[in-house]
């Protein structure tokens, strides 16, 4: 799959660093998650928060996906690891398929690793991104 272009907010990437600079000395498996996290930083675009598509997905937005295969749909939030709650869909942007959305926009195709082999998922709506609500700190 061709590599997209990837967005962040500048107060998003001061925050992610953040993140990855204090998980940085972490369990094997949690460093593997920072190194995977610090690639998609290294690659993004970063954009005031002001001026971010309103289709990206940037941190704490909720947004609806679309399983390629099985045409099922599920609505989630891209939280911080603190936040993270899987009863309530709020997954942590160190999990895999967190990583895989940050960045990404309405229309794009991420392929998520799970135990059976790999889940293709297009992103189809974003219900709620706070920067184009108009909270450029959260």
């Amino acid at each position: 799959m061709a590599e997209r272009t990837v967005y962040m907010t500048s107060f998003d990437m001061e925050r992610l660093e953040s993140l990855i600079q204090t998980h940085r000395s972490s369990s094997p498996k949690r460093k593997a998650r920072i190194d995977r996290l610090e690639k998609e930083l290294d690659r993004a675009v970063i954009v005031d928060p002001k001026d971010i598509p309103a289709d990206v997905v940037t941190m704490n937005t909720k947004l609806r996906l679309r399983d390629e295969t099985s045409g099922e749909e599920m609505v989630l939030s891209l939280v911080f690891p603190a936040d993270a709650d899987l009863e309530k869909n709020r997954i942590s942007v160190l999990a895999p398929i967190g990583t895989a959305l940050l960045g990404y926009r309405v229309g794009d195709v991420i392929e998520w690793e799970v135990p059976s082999g790999t889940k293709t998922f297009r992103i189809t709506e974003t219900l709620y991104q706070p920067e184009a609500s108009g909270h450029y700190d959260v």
